[in-house]
């Protein structure tokens, strides 16, 4: 059979192919789970250190450090960085997260329609460098004495439009590679990058944030530069590039070969004398055509689909909306917590950003076990639906009792990641993957990261306006009530979908199916 492997990309010869499918599918998950863990670290910077550009000068910096004396005697903002020294300094950082959300919901909507167009493998890497570059030139900030928030807000502008290729390159990098099966496990593990980049942002971005900001956000820069580069060089995004088999997309276990029986319409498990006689001619035969001709067969079986398209595929339209009210949520918390925490238990910077990781570190715990509930009882909405409704009394009682002592704060923090970002974290992976391959588009592929982007962009503008809201609105209690109320509205979103859910669970239990 002829080799289609793209220009670049190392086959494992040696291996069996069953030990070649395991190998790639675990380096996939691995690299993956790398790349967008460094997506998320290079986001979180921005929320740890607003808490030096401005704040109390009246205090130290850090527990046990020699109070700054203003050179007047009477300034308490002189130890700020301007142009964040100003009365209006809490709408100006919420600028910044303005800034870089929006352009990240409008490049997400663009970035799955241009992912499906290009090989994968160069778009990530090239959008990954380019999120190093302009992490660390943010810090640039800091080593050159800039004070103008046309540069900082500008460097929010252009990184929100790179970090937006990343996420419909992995999910359908993933997608391609993992079937239906126990997606919601696999994806829930593999989300984990979520968290787990955000506490790394926060580790790394705490540690220099008291002395040199700007290497909050230089180190992550050129974390993530590095292992943009490493993509470039050892990503496989598609199972044919490798000869390695297709994943079983629709929980039939059927899994297609080399990508043969995709094409050809051959059912793998015939098991027939007869059957393989008339695979092994067919292979001859389509192994005879030209790569030209081979291209053209999968491209008319395979057109990109629009992003109107895939708005109304069965779901999509429920789940999207879901995810812009749970994303307004958890990226608030993701932008604000640290400062939040900061202001009601009265921590320093560093002390804050280390105690928000706990919600990040719940995160991790949710999307976990959001997706092995979801495996195992078949039910993604109503999964949803339930830590949805447990999230608004948690949250409730965070605000009330979060800043009472050190244990409260870190306890509460973790539960209300746990309920918060297991929906989210949900959505975006195993659900954009399960509807990416719903049975309406007939084994189109090439619809994966176009799903993924519109589902993602639709939340990436609730997570847009969150943000801005808790910038704009003075009192932290009535931002809590803002944040409860999104959740609720996540939760009527899908209210038709877990009626249908539960209505298919009771008529499958009558039948004894």
């Amino acid at each position: 059979m002829v080799n289609r492997k793209p220009p670049g990309i190392y086959v494992l010869p040696s291996l069996s192919r069953e030990s070649r499918n395991v190998a790639y599918r675990a380096w996939i998950l691995i690299l993956t789970f790398l790349v967008y863990t460094c997506y998320h670290m290079s986001k979180k910077p921005v929320s740890v250190v607003k808490n030096v550009l401005y704040r109390n000068c009246s205090v130290p910096i850090k527990e046990g450090y020699e109070l700054e004396i203003a050179p007047d005697n009477t300034s308490t903002t002189f130890c700020d960085w301007a142009p964040f020294d100003q009365p209006n300094h809490k709408q100006l950082l919420g600028s910044l997260d303005l800034a870089f959300l929006f352009s990240y919901a409008f490049g997400m909507f663009f970035s799955g329609h241009i992912a499906e167009r290009l090989n994968l493998r160069y778009f990530l890497s090239g959008g990954m460098m380019l999120v190093g570059i302009f992490t660390a030139a943010f810090g640039m900030g800091y080593f050159f004495n800039i004070h103008s928030i046309y540069f900082y807000v500008g460097i929010q502008v252009v990184s929100g439009l790179v970090q937006s290729s990343g996420w419909p390159s992995v999910v359908t990098c993933v997608g391609n590679w993992y079937g239906k099966g126990k997606r919601g496990l696999i994806m829930g593990i593999w989300n984990s990058h979520t968290s787990v980049g955000n506490i790394l942002g926060s580790l790394i971005a705490g540690a220099f944030v008291t002395t040199s900001w700007g290497w909050s956000f230089a180190v992550p820069g050129l974390i993530t530069f590095g292992i943009g580069v490493m993509v470039f060089f050892f990503l496989v995004p598609d199972p044919e590039d490798v000869g390695c088999d297709m994943p079983d997309q629709h929980g039939t276990h059927v899994v297609a070969e080399h990508g043969i029986n995709k094409t050809l319409n051959i059912d793998p498990a015939e098991p027939s004398e007869t059957s393989r006689l008339h695979r092994y001619d067919i292979e001859q035969s389509y192994s005879s055509i030209d790569a030209s001709t081979q291209a053209l067969i999968k491209h008319k079986q395979e057109k990109p689909i629009t992003i109107w398209g895939a708005f109304f595929i069965p779901g999509v339209a429920e789940f999207s909306l879901c995810l812009f009210c749970a994303k307004l949520v958890s990226y608030t918390f993701l932008f604000w917590l640290p400062n939040y925490i900061e202001h009601t238990a009265h921590y320093d910077a560093e002390k804050s950003a280390d105690v928000s990781t706990l919600f990040d570190v719940g995160g991790i715990v949710g999307g976990i076990a959001a997706g092995l509930i979801s495996d195992n009882f078949g039910g993604r909405a109503t999964t949803c639906a339930v830590m949805l409704i447990l999230a608004a009394p948690v949250m409730y009682i965070y605000n009330l009792y979060g800043s009472l002592s050190l244990a409260h704060s870190i306890g509460l923090s973790f539960a209300c990641g746990t309920l918060v970002n297991g929906p989210y974290a949900l959505i975006t992976t195993a659900v954009s993957a399960d509807l990416g391959t719903h049975k309406v588009l007939e084994g189109n592929t090439k619809a994966l990261a176009t799903v993924t982007a519109v589902i993602d962009g639709t939340g990436s503008i609730g997570a847009a306006i969150g943000p801005l809201l808790a910038g704009l609105i003075p009192v932290w209690n009535d931002v809590f009530i803002m944040l409860i109320i999104s959740d609720l509205l996540a939760l009527l979103c899908l209210v038709r979908l877990v009626y249908k859910e539960l209505r298919i669970d009771r008529l499958l239990g009558c039948t004894g199916d």
